[in-house]
């Protein structure tokens, strides 16, 4: 009921906020204060939330990783380097890492300490917090059962051995850790504004950061304002004095404030009009490969959907050649499997075997499926896709569904607001859901966990597969790189075949940069920290 509540009153909120901004007149840039250097960047969608343990899209990422350090960070090509953390080492068996931290403070002048992370850590698998994202942490000593309200919070593998020395107990081997040490999940937090302020710890006036900028303001609808940490460790270093990220979910409006210099960076461009801007604004436009997929989720309580015959005639009925290569015309490339071609120590897995077959012989096929299930001209499947309001789901929801009423599927199209939308499908309130996954670590576990049974509100569909499940525990306990990738495969293959997603579409990052503004390199996460850039 309670999140139900939550969900109308945000969207409640939302449409009051563009309401109001469609009446203020046209945007324009924001007042810079004389001797500063202000960046303006077109974000994508609202925050709901600037806590780490409570965030999950790539709009509130861009915004945290400013404000807030882990042990490691990203560098300006998004690869890891040091961050708080200086050097660590690890035991022979992989089980035990100790990080040594660098002599920093918090923004208002207390120093970041080792519990700073134990605490952090703690809260983050904690059951009261109910993160979603408490799964992508497992592998440390007892943090499942952690999160299962079955052990204390403080049998969590994690000590501080004194102020500036941590130490973290794994379940199993993770070589990714170092990656995984600069995601949200692992970020620290002042313990001693969290235990005045609570949850309203990451509101303006209250948050305490420890990155290159700190929150100076957050107005819904409007931008969400960080300045300069003058107590960074490295502040000599940060060029912007003042970052405003703005919602921009319309990429084509966006497009005309990056051109008539409102905007410096737009974190989007409508995929059908890359070549466009190519032309009229050449050197504005970046795209890069990105660790990205696009699928639906099928939800497998919806009696419809229960069946696998109806799944895989939806999953092979749909023209992915003509949503990437003639509707969205950005640089994708189809998709049958989850898991990018591109990802380290991965081969791609079997895709079905309908993959091969011309889109008239998958949807002949997924006619048969759906009559053997007893559903056919008088007796249509319904089918409701539930989809983000994004500019690339906004193209492709309405070609799927025409793909799926060739097929004589009743489809209807269902729009959200982002954030929304996805609330939504932590709650299972779709049939199908538009969804899409960037990489948390360049692994393919980041994309194969999603569908594990323990995952919790990430795996939208609920699929639960306890051989599956058993491939990924295999892996994780799998030392042996290349035995460790057969394991993943044979998962991958097994829920492609259960049919319980259906990938469309590997993506690219595309965005939109004033060609003045330095720092700035391509990356395949699309990670760009505010500390590296700068203007000409």
């Amino acid at each position: 009921m309670a999140r139900a509540a939550s969900a109308a009153w945000l969207a409640s909120c939302l449409l009051a906020t563009l309401a109001l901004a469609a009446c203020a007149g046209k945007p324009s840039r924001p007042a810079c204060p004389a001797g500063q250097r202000c960046l303006e960047l077109g974000n994508g969608s609202e925050p709901l939330t600037l806590d780490p343990h409570r965030s999950t899209g790539t709009w509130e990422d861009r915004i945290i990783g400013d404000l807030l350090m882990g042990l490691t960070q990203d560098a300006p090509d998004a690869t890891t380097i040091p961050g708080m953390a200086e050097r660590w080492e690890t035991s022979p068996d992989g089980l035990v890492w100790t990080f040594h931290l660098r002599a920093a403070q918090w923004s208002d002048g207390v120093p970041v300490t080792a519990d700073d992370f134990v605490f952090s850590l703690r809260r983050m698998m904690s059951p009261g917090v109910a993160s979603e994202y408490a799964y992508l942490l497992y592998f440390i000593k007892n943090a499942e059962p952690v999160n299962e309200n079955k052990l204390p919070v403080t049998a969590l593998g994690v000590r501080a051995i004194d102020a500036r020395t941590l130490e973290i107990r794994l379940e199993h081997p993770a070589p990714y850790l170092p990656e995984l040490a600069k995601h949200t999940t692992m970020l620290p937090l002042p313990r001693h504004v969290v235990e005045r302020w609570g949850d309203a710890w990451s509101q303006p006036g209250h948050f305490v950061g420890n990155g290159a900028y700190t929150l100076q303001a957050w107005r819904l609808g409007d931008y969400v304002r960080v300045v300069k940490n003058p107590r960074f460790y490295d502040a000599g270093k940060v060029c912007f004095d003042r970052i405003d990220y703005l919602p921009t979910t319309d990429a084509i409006s966006a497009e005309r404030r990056v051109a008539r210099g409102e905007l410096d960076i737009n974190a989007d461009i409508q995929s059908n009009r890359v070549q466009l801007v190519r032309r009229t604004m050449p050197a504005y436009v970046r795209t890069h490969p990105y660790l990205v997929v696009s699928y639906l989720a099928f939800n497998i309580h919806d009696p419809g959907l229960a069946h696998r015959e109806a799944r895989v005639a939806l999953a092979m009925s749909i023209d992915r050649d003509f949503i990437a290569h003639k509707l969205l015309r950005g640089g994708q490339v189809p998709a049958v499997t989850m898991v990018p071609p591109y990802v380290a120590n991965y081969a791609p897995a079997q895709p079905p075997a309908w993959a091969a077959w011309p889109l008239e012989r998958r949807q002949a096929a997924a006619r048969v499926l759906l009559r053997r299930i007893g559903y056919g001209p008088g007796h249509p499947l319904k089918i409701e896709i539930k989809h983000r309001n994004s500019p690339d789901p906004m193209l492709v929801m309405p070609a799927i569904q025409a793909d799926w009423r060739a097929i004589g599927v009743d489809a209807t199209l269902a729009q959200n607001e982002v954030q929304i939308a996805y609330q939504a499908y932590r709650m299972r309130d779709f049939q199908v859901a538009d969804a899409g996954w960037v990489a948390d670590f360049d692994d393919a576990m980041t994309w194969l966990g999603l569908e594990r049974s323990d995952t919790g509100e990430q795996n939208y569909g609920d699929y639960r597969n306890p051989a599956y499940d058993a491939l990924l525990n295999a892996a994780d306990h799998e030392p042996d790189v290349r035995r460790r990738a057969d394991d993943l495969r044979r998962a991958e293959t097994l829920m492609l075949d259960d049919a319980t997603i259906a990938p469309t579409y590997f993506g690219d990052n595309r965005n939109l940069v004033n060609p003045a503004i330095t720092g700035w390199v391509d990356n395949a996460v699309d990670h760009h920290r505010g500390r590296w850039l700068c203007r000409k």
